[in-house]
């Protein structure tokens, strides 16, 4: 949104949000070091994560998506933007305000993106207020949801409605005054308000208040079998129990949306627990960047809004009501199983699957036989990598445990099994990155558990993010000590494991082990090392790593072997990739390219970017998973890992590519990238000048390349019961 906060299935996740040790992820100062590349030659970053939004709203749009799912979408284009704006709009609002603003690589000015960023804003948004009005509102009404106004209720609607107001809402209500003895309050960031103004019918004065809508409380109240009334409109019809004796005039809601991004200086900072705990009471404080209004706002009231917070007009986005639209995600959940997608469990991988057992498989002996690749969500986190951390813990055998931890859920299993293994005696590592965004207080909290608990828990490195995702087991057997890994592309978080899409590898492979132990060693200690055997790490050797494939595919091309690239990531920023891009494709090589979110590549220029096809997949799952597939001459090389191409993945973070070995792997690989750049699959095209078009067809209808994995996985899994049987039935006979 974004491994990332309240993250959507189609959205973005923290983890994907700006992360850097300066805050706000400032761009370096664009110099142009290819004379043979045109300028003007990358789509500005920003601007680019608006058009990944406008995706995510068309999905909302889409009257083929089921109708609770259209309304999720919904919820999770507002979830994106308001992180978009309280940290990269509040970062562009910063540097432009401290003069550290340079010429950016798509060659805008900071101020620039600025503003077009708050155009191109308040067009979507207005898009989805009317989405909501003219189209979902009526359609949820045809199946018997109702999202009513106050007006709308019948008598016995509003009577209980009024008996929540005084018995749950009204206790908590503050209503604050402003006038000379009651300064203008706090208005805390993203919160809901109601702008009330009223006459004191004695002196015939106006007075102005605030009254906070309580975040406590469900935002749609239900006033009859899913019939929804929005909290502020109960409130609003009860201000006079707020304001008794006073006539009430008018009532706005609105909301404002301030920068809530960290600064930590690590260099100075004694303890970094400490400064980043004091630095997370100051966030709350930030300055606004955005002020939503009721387009029904009087002007004198939107004045006072104005000058009081010291914002701009430019900031300010008068929408229709109701405002806050991500808490439809309440609406989306309700339980209505045929209005939404169909539901799917997801499987045990075959290889860690017991067939005739109801015990679980015991993962150490069935990782001795062969590696597996794991393919969440269809393939199951729980049965795979969350029952790999639940047995080394438990296992007498295992002698240590080495993790890192960027996100987790808040009540993780894998918390609590390493807890279970540093009582158990064994020797464990915990890696916190306590400076996740969003997740900043959480990942504190499980630091000092896991400490009270014997843990050894580090926090990485300064001046760098651990962003990687892995898992180190040392296990003590007959024939000596022997290692089991586990690399992934996301977080060790079965939440959302049951809703991104990434890869995982389970190893046992001699020179992967010996890497994990070099770079666990670099983490926890002190380490120059740089360069591995199977693993490719930022910073040091990622970009260079990435650079150095697509330089060998150019070789290849020109020698007449298979060249071609296929990369599927989150985004895509970085220029000195995204120039190696260009120069493969001059040579020829082919080269396609699936981006969710931001790609700052221009496919499909003349004489530049010809060979480059750039797709974007999105849909009930967040395609999350990282992604390298190398031609290599006719013997393809894939990697998979924690990396996104931007700055901040390959300057600023411990990232960690891994390739994998076994040709059914690569095969695996090979045909999701397939399926995922097949023209009959349904996605998004990006032409040269940067915007996105739906594909389509005049033939039979696209195939969604999430339901087609779905289906896949059942019938491989229905393959292994039905060999598994076989073997039995066989056995039998034997």
């Amino acid at each position: 949104m974004a491994d990332d906060f309240p993250a959507g299935v189609g959205g973005t996740v923290t983890e994907d949000q700006p992360q850097s040790p300066d805050s706000f992820d400032v761009d370096p100062p664009f110099v142009d070091h290819e004379p043979d590349l045109p300028e003007g030659r990358f789509s500005d970053r920003e601007l680019s994560w608006l058009a990944f939004n406008q995706r995510v709203l068309e999905l909302a749009e889409d009257p083929t998506v089921p109708l609770l799912e259209r309304v999720r979408f919904a919820a999770i284009f507002s979830g994106n933007l308001d992180e978009f704006f309280m940290v990269r709009i509040a970062g562009l609002k910063r540097r432009i305000a401290t003069g550290l603003a340079s010429r950016r690589a798509s060659g805008m000015q900071p101020r620039e993106v600025w503003g077009e960023s708050l155009q191109t804003s308040h067009q979507l948004m207005r898009r989805q207020g009317a989405l909501l009005t003219d189209s979902l509102k009526g359609a949820l009404d045809e199946h018997g949801i109702a999202l009513l106004h106050w007006d709308d209720l019948e008598d016995d609607e509003r009577a209980d409605a009024s008996e929540v107001f005084r018995t749950r809402v009204f206790p908590v209500l503050t209503p604050l005054a402003v006038d000379p003895a009651h300064p203008f309050p706090y208005i805390s960031g993203l919160s809901l308000n109601l702008a009330v103004v009223m006459r004191n019918p004695v002196t015939g004065k106006s007075h102005f208040a605030r009254v906070k809508v309580p975040p406590i409380f469900d935002r749609w109240v239900p006033v009859g079998p899913q019939r929804f009334v929005p909290l502020e409109e109960v409130i609003a019809a009860h201000l006079d129990a707020l304001f008794p004796g006073m006539d009430i005039e008018a009532h706005h809601t609105f909301r404002v949306t301030r920068n809530e991004d960290l600064e930590v200086e690590e260099d100075d900072a004694e303890n970094l627990l400490k400064a980043l705990e004091q630095e997370l009471l100051r966030r709350k404080f930030g300055p606004p960047v955005r002020l939503e209004v009721e387009d029904t706002m009087d002007d004198h009231v939107l004045e006072l809004l104005v000058t009081e917070l010291d914002i701009t007009r430019h900031e300010v986005f008068a929408l229709p009501a109701p405002l806050d639209l991500a808490s439809l995600h309440q609406i989306a959940d309700l339980d209505r199983p045929e209005l939404q997608y169909e539901p799917f469990v997801p499987t045990t991988h075959p290889d860690l699957a017991e067939v005739e057992s109801a015990s679980p498989v015991d993962m150490f002996s069935a990782l001795r036989d062969r590696d597996v690749l794991l393919h969440h969500p269809y393939d199951s986190f729980a049965t795979s990598v969350q029952r790999f951390v639940e047995q080394a813990a438990a296992d007498p055998q295992v002698l240590a445990i080495k993790q890192t931890l960027y996100r987790t859920s808040g009540d993780s299993p894998i918390i609590d099994s390493l807890i279970d293994a540093a009582r158990a005696g064994k020797q464990v590592l915990v890696l916190v990155e306590i400076k996740a965004r969003f997740d900043e207080q959480a990942n504190i909290r499980w630091a000092r558990k896991l400490e009270r608990a014997g843990c050894h828990v580090v926090y990485g490195l300064l001046g760098l993010k651990t962003h990687c995702k892995l898992c180190l087991v040392v296990r003590d057997e007959p024939d000596g000590l022997r290692r089991y890994a586990h690399i992934g592309t996301g977080n060790y978080n079965p939440k959302t494991a049951r809703l991104y899409e990434d890869y995982g590898l389970l190893t046992t492979n001699t020179e992967i082990a010996d890497d994990l132990t070099d770079l666990f060693n670099n983490l926890s200690g002190y380490s120059r090392r740089e360069s591995y055997r199977q693993l490719m790490v930022a910073p040091a050797g990622l970009r260079p790593g990435i650079v150095e494939q697509i330089e060998r595919e150019i070789e290849h091309q020109r020698a007449g072997r298979p060249a071609g690239i296929r990369i599927k990531v989150n985004s895509i920023v970085d220029e000195e990739v995204i120039d190696a891009l260009y120069r493969a494709s001059q040579a020829g090589v082919p080269v396609q390219l699936v981006v969710r979110g931001i790609c700052a590549l221009r496919p499909g220029v003349p004489g530049m970017s010809d060979n480059i096809v750039v797709r974007s997949v999105l849909g009930r799952y967040l395609e999350h998973s990282r992604v390298f597939w190398f031609a290599d001459g006719g013997e393809p090389q894939v990697w998979i890992g924690s990396a996104d191409l931007m700055h901040r993945n390959l300057d600023r973070r411990v990232e960690v590519l891994v390739r994998l070995d076994r040709r059914e792997h690569i095969v695996q690989i090979g045909a999701m990238l397939d399926l995922a750049t097949d023209p009959t699959t349904d996605a998004w095209n990006l032409g040269a000048d940067g915007t996105w078009t739906r594909q389509t067809t005049d033939d039979a209808p696209l195939v969604d390349l999430q339901h087609t994995t779905i289906a896949l996985t059942r019938a491989r899994r229905a393959r292994a019961r039905a060999e598994a049987k076989d073997r039995a039935a066989f056995s039998g006979i034997v």
